[in-house]
């Protein structure tokens, strides 16, 4: 269907979005960014807005626009004069010559393209909990997160051979992946089953010389750091999708990786229920009698003043409104902070000490006793 009427529409298209496109911006990337960022922009971008898969109003003029923007920087010479004299500079460098076809670029990229009826098989989805302070939490911050994972493999691009004309056609199965075996039964009688090609394992093509990148694996180990938002009160396993950045391999889309916040145990005085937060203040015995003020340092370094002049029993736990957790449900709304007072006994009392208190809860009757 799209064979005859996107190449011509794709050509029209192409020149009206060039002429004020900015080529790193469609990729979502920065100049800075390295050969291999733009690769993967570009898988990401051109599978979200292939016009076979998003049918959605203006998913075809990106889907140009992006490769565009691929075909200009994944060149460097290209790129280095996008670079420096814009859209512009590659018009005079490439004497009016025409752009290629989206459709030729993703298919060169990927080795074919796809149907809308193409069910695409897609890589596990990898889980990974994330522990961050409850500072991070509280108050809302951008971690950065290293996860490892394979990629496709630069030098071969996932195909495992060294070059294109190391990999030919299998000449046991004759590209079909498959054999045809004839197995008697009986005398007289045969039955035929299909199985797999033994000397291609399937693929239909075998390979003479191996990529020494990847030694044939098709894929290589890679770190990449990612940059997460933490948003300001998330709940505890709150999850982060990083959709389609899980394993690469050449025979499925990349599976999501999805992260689960978690806040971590070994936080001092700080607990955290839901929206609530929980502080344990440590006073003395004759605070809890007389009263007291203290000043706690919350999460973000505000001050919280605290004051009691009232007799504090073990174990009381006073409310503070509106100093817990933000509320994401709620803008600008915080949960209550809930102090739990723990009095503290001296080890040891001084006979002057004992005399005094014996005059305070006894009476003086008691306290001249004491002193005989």
């Amino acid at each position: 269907m799209w064979s005859t009427f996107w190449p011509l529409l794709c050509l029209l298209l192409l020149a009206a979005v060039t002429e004020a496109a900015d080529l790193y911006r469609a990729l979502e990337l920065s100049k800075s960014a390295s050969e291999q960022d733009i690769r993967k922009a570009y898988k990401k971008l051109s599978r979200k807005y292939h016009p076979d898969r998003n049918q959605e109003p203006g998913a075809e003029e990106k889907f140009i626009e992006v490769a565009h923007a691929y075909e200009v920087l994944s060149d460097p010479e290209k790129r280095q004069v996008y670079d420096r004299y814009g859209e512009d500079g590659l018009k005079a460098n490439e004497g009016g010559r025409h752009a290629g076809n989206p459709f030729d670029i993703f298919q060169n990229f990927f080795g074919g393209g796809f149907s809308a009826q193409q069910q695409v098989r897609k890589g596990p989805t990898v889980h990974f909990d994330v522990e961050v302070t409850l500072e991070d939490i509280y108050t809302g911050n951008h971690v950065e997160l290293p996860v490892h994972k394979h990629i496709l493999c630069d030098h071969c691009r996932g195909t495992g051979a060294a070059s294109s004309g190391d990999i030919h056609t299998c000449p046991a199965c004759n590209g079909a992946g498959v054999q045809v075996v004839r197995q008697q039964i009986m005398p007289g009688m045969w039955s035929q089953a299909q199985v797999t090609c033994n000397q291609c394992g399937g693929r239909g093509n075998i390979i003479t010389r191996k990529c020494p990148h990847c030694d044939g694996a098709k894929v290589t180990e890679h770190t990449h750091v990612y940059s997460i938002e933490i948003p300001a009160g998330a709940p505890e396993g709150y999850q982060i999708v990083l959709e389609s950045e899980g394993d690469e391999s050449p025979d499925y889309e990349p599976g999501d990786i999805v992260l689960r916040i978690r806040s971590r145990k070994t936080q001092g005085s700080w607990r955290r229920k839901e929206s609530a937060l929980y502080w344990k203040e440590t006073i003395g015995v004759d605070e809890a009698l007389l009263g007291f003020e203290r000043n706690i340092t919350h999460l973000d370094g505000h001050v919280v003043h605290i004051k009691r002049d009232v007799v504090t029993q073990p174990g009381f736990v006073e409310v503070v409104d509106g100093e817990g957790m933000p509320t994401p449900e709620h803008k600008h709304s915080h949960g209550n902070l809930y102090v739990e007072y723990t009095v503290v006994l001296p080890t040891e009392v001084s006979p002057e000490k004992r005399r005094q208190l014996l005059k305070v809860f006894r009476g003086a009757e008691e306290g001249h006793k004491d002193e005989l």
